[in-house]
């Protein structure tokens, strides 16, 4: 049960720190653990982590770093076919903390980050580590985008290599530990 001590702990340190406390943040936690615990019961939580800081979640930044993580999540495995793209397409806009955007806005977005994934995947990847990476000044926000990618890349019941590596390397991006999400 340690990893849901620990999600219960995350969750509670995140919501400290939306209503301006100074919870502690994760760090310490970084024992590898029981990565072998559900998925889908960690999807389950970090979206309801999410939904309670829905209305501290509401800038551009946070917006922008988490289309573009979900389309790296998309392009994983280094392609991106349109029954892909639109089954993304819909998680996105039926996601409850990214409907404070205009759909349009979203859709935007994420289509511009496929489309350079698509063209060139190594440079496209490389914008879109710098577009998160713009969300590392707010730490509540960081550590939204990667826990949107998770619930993102986990909603097909399938979380693959290809798209743990690419919420590690977001991670990096924001300075974040990939062991605070169990990555």
């Amino acid at each position: 049960m340690a990893l849901f001590d620990r999600l219960k702990d995350q969750a509670k340190n995140l919501q400290q720190q939306a209503q301006g406390g100074r919870g502690t943040t994760t760090g310490g936690h970084g024992q590898g653990g029981s990565r072998g615990g559900s998925r889908s019961q960690l999807v389950g939580v970090l979206k309801t982590q999410l939904g309670s800081l829905k209305t501290e979640l509401k800038s551009g930044a946070y917006r922008d770093a988490s289309m573009a993580m979900c389309a790296l999540v998309a392009a994983a495995d280094g392609q991106v076919d349109a029954a892909e793209t639109q089954q993304m397409e819909s998680l996105i806009l039926g996601n409850e903390v990214l409907q404070n955007f205009p759909p349009e806005q979203l859709r935007q977005r994420f289509h511009k980050h496929v489309d350079q994934l698509t063209r060139n995947f190594p440079q496209g990847k490389a914008e879109a580590l710098q577009e998160i990476a713009k969300a590392a000044k707010k730490p509540t926000e960081a550590r939204a985008v990667i826990q949107t990618g998770i619930v993102i890349a986990g909603a097909d019941g399938h979380f693959s290599q290809a798209e743990q590596a690419v919420l590690r390397e977001a991670c990096g991006a924001l300075g974040l530990a990939p062991a605070e999400f169990q990555l």
